[in-house]
């Protein structure tokens, strides 16, 4: 058993119910350890990245609270969720954030040779992203780049796109298509899509490929970072923060208090993910 497989199976990753969602309760290495072994393992996955506002979208749309909850891992990528999962007694659970995720994994992949796929962001900027991470991790091995457009798309096209996608037999496909769009398109391509991992991964596209700065690191660890991109992005962030933050305390309250029923998780994604 290598190292990888240890600390999953030391450590039984279960879920924290957070207003009906299943938010993972992992660590950064152990995320990488599970990306590395359902490779291996030519076993099909996608991860939800979640955020606060992961979890608002998922109080107004039960199909996409669905797609979350059942996929096979819904990191905490936000501050407050790592907080909630520490309160609750998993001292262990870390943010995994999704440019860090990406980094990270592009780190371990150059001498491992996985093969990567960026699908989304705007146009031109899948592109800048394979480049910059081609020039900051020599070896990754990047075998597509797409932007897909912004019309709502057809039959047509998507089985293009998914055709173009398993032509170049990716082992992980990082999707950006913003939530809940992504978190969608992850569910319900997973089982067209040859590649054993698929990564929604937000915003991590502009920041990583130098279209949107990054919030300084004492921003990121102390959970303002929505601050930061409110700032950046005011006309398109307005709603999720201003609205969305202080809804998500205030059903919080409901939650903690019992003043209001959240629906329990579904049963097998109670605890997940041991070694399959």
């Amino acid at each position: 058993m290598d190292s990888s497989e240890r600390l999953i199976d030391e450590q039984l990753i279960e879920r924290l119910n957070v207003l009906s969602v299943g938010i993972s309760m992992i660590d950064m290495e152990n995320a990488l350890a599970l990306m590395e072994h359902w490779i291996a393992a030519r076993q099909r996955a996608y991860v939800c990245v979640c955020t606060v506002h992961t979890v608002m979208e998922c109080q107004y749309n039960p199909g996409l609270r669905d797609m979350v909850n059942y996929a096979d891992l819904a990191t905490p990528d936000g501050m407050p969720l790592v907080w909630l999962g520490r309160w609750a007694g998993y001292r262990h659970v870390r943010r995994v954030y999704g440019p860090d995720l990406m980094q990270a994994f592009c780190q371990r992949s150059a001498p491992a040779g996985y093969r990567h796929f960026f699908y989304g962001g705007a146009p031109g900027v899948p592109e800048a992203l394979a480049l910059r991470l081609s020039q900051d991790y020599p070896g990754l091995r990047v075998v597509g780049a797409y932007s897909p457009p912004f019309t709502p798309p057809t039959p047509e096209r998507e089985h293009e796109e998914i055709a173009r996608i398993n032509a170049a037999h990716p082992d992980v496909v990082w999707v950006a298509l913003g939530t809940p769009k992504q978190d969608r398109w992850l569910s319900e391509h997973r089982d067209q899509l040859e590649a054993p991992v698929l990564v929604a991964v937000g915003a991590a596209f502009n920041i990583l490929s130098g279209r949107l700065r990054q919030a300084p690191l004492w921003m990121r660890r102390s959970g303002l970072e929505w601050c930061w991109r409110l700032f950046q992005e005011p006309r398109r962030l307005w709603r999720r923060y201003l609205l969305f933050n202080p809804l998500f305390l205030w059903n919080l309250m409901l939650q903690k208090t019992g003043l209001k029923r959240f629906d329990p998780l579904p049963e097998r994604r109670k605890n997940a993910n041991r070694l399959s």
